[in-house]
């Protein structure tokens, strides 16, 4: 007896329409899934940058207030050798901006004002010798940060082989953590220093 083969209809046995699969083309949802997560760590890196300008501007009018109240000639001398290096970041994160093609536009970082505020507070809180170690807790708090921000904002520029732009992100990032090394050995050998031995 020969066998008959059923065929392919397009509806299941209860009468409702099969449910039929479109195949895509080979790679071409990995393609546009790559060019959608591209597009994104782009507008994070820009985000980090926006946030970072906006850093580096608001410390130009930080810095000279802890000048102001430093009292040990090695804090104020390190201070302004910093205030000079964060007037130079900004002009390199403007050159970073004109390398991806957008334009220098800060983004308040709601992060950073609320360090500023903090050293601020500590400022009216303390005088006298033990004021110079309270800038240096809020300098070094502030570094720390910027520390951490231009580590990843190295990393995603490499990703989106930004390598100029890597560069200069890592010129700045030296001079941050020079900065803080500089706090800490002005706070060892200097301000805590004389706060114990007094």
């Amino acid at each position: 007896m020969p066998t008959t083969t059923s065929k392919n209809t397009g509806h299941k046995k209860n009468g409702t329409p099969a449910k039929t699969s479109v195949k895509k083309a080979p790679g071409s949802s990995q393609k546009k899934n790559a060019e959608e997560n591209q597009e994104e760590l782009f507008k994070l890196f820009e985000h980090a940058l926006r946030d970072m300008y906006w850093v580096e501007k608001t410390l130009t009018r930080s810095i000279p207030k802890m000048i102001k109240k430093a009292q040990a000639e090695e804090l104020v001398s390190a201070l302004e050798d910093h205030l000079d290096a964060t007037e130079d970041q900004v002009s390199k994160l403007e050159s970073v901006f004109e390398g991806i093609g957008k334009a220098a536009r800060g983004k308040k970082c709601v992060a950073m004002e609320g360090i500023l505020k903090e050293g601020e507070e500590l400022m009216e809180e303390f005088d006298g010798p033990i004021l110079d170690s309270a800038i240096i807790m809020a300098a070094q708090k502030v570094e720390h940060y910027e520390i951490s921000a231009y580590n990843s904002m190295i990393t995603l520029a490499r990703l989106l082989d930004f390598v100029k732009e890597a560069d200069i992100l890592q010129e700045v990032l030296d001079q941050e953590m020079e900065a803080d090394k500089l706090l800490t050995n002005l706070a060892i050998n200097t301000s805590h220093k004389e706060m114990v031995e007094a």
